[in-house]
């Protein structure tokens, strides 16, 4: 039996992102008209559009949709925004920001991972998304974003990604111990850095963002 993606489409955000305050009317027509499914493995495609995280290769992970939803109305982008993304994955999250922005960099420490998403993007008719193979942990990007999205979660909020927002602007990012970890988005204000709490969810961590051992005696 053939599956109807379109209609598994539009029932994933009635029935999954909506009901979870996802309200921003484009937001909610990115995850209308693009394809999920053209993004996700071939072994799990049936499954694009169901309330579940999707395994990808080296232990990464898409998100959940409903978690997809909350952190691109969170970034709160309006067309206009360079955008850095850390953790591309699949390349549907970069995507759905290309559609709400005016150019993103995504990074992928995997290779094949990169190589994947970028063909996945370009099919798609992202031109305005440059993915890049990198680990977030040696890479310098040599200028500002206005907005950050880290694609997995951290033990703390690492310094040096603030560093890399323009003042002004936000970081989505999940941080703390599972299973109690928090999305918040961080605000490079002119006074200072202001962590704005969002919602409790639980994400795979971003290599080099683990937390240290702990230690029983």
């Amino acid at each position: 039996m053939t599956l109807d993606f379109a209609k598994a489409r539009e029932a994933m955000v009635e029935q999954q992102i909506r009901p979870w305050d996802v309200l921003e009317p484009r937001v909610l027509d990115v995850l209308l008209r693009l394809p999920r499914d053209a993004f996700v493995p071939a072994a799990h495609r049936a499954l694009a559009y169901a309330d579940i995280a999707l395994p990808l290769a080296h232990g990464e992970s898409m998100m959940k949709p409903v978690v997809e939803g909350r952190t691109l109305q969170a970034l709160a982008l309006e067309g206009s925004e360079d955008v850095l993304e850390i953790g591309t994955g699949s390349g549907f999250l970069a995507a759905c920001i290309g559609r709400l922005a005016r150019a993103v960099t995504t990074i992928e420490r995997h290779a094949d991972l990169a190589l994947g998403a970028q063909a996945s993007l370009l099919a798609q008719g992202s031109s305005n998304v440059s993915v890049v193979h990198a680990d977030a942990f040696a890479w310098e990007p040599g200028r500002q974003f206005d907005a950050i999205c880290v694609s997995a979660a951290a033990d703390i909020v690492p310094e040096r990604f603030i560093g890399w927002l323009r003042p002004g602007g936000r970081m989505f990012i999940v941080r703390g111990h599972a299973p109690a970890m928090e999305a918040v988005l961080v605000h490079a204000d002119v006074n200072g850095n202001r962590i704005e709490s969002l919602f409790e969810t639980e994400l795979a961590y971003l290599a080099g963002a683990v937390p240290a051992p702990a230690f029983a005696f």
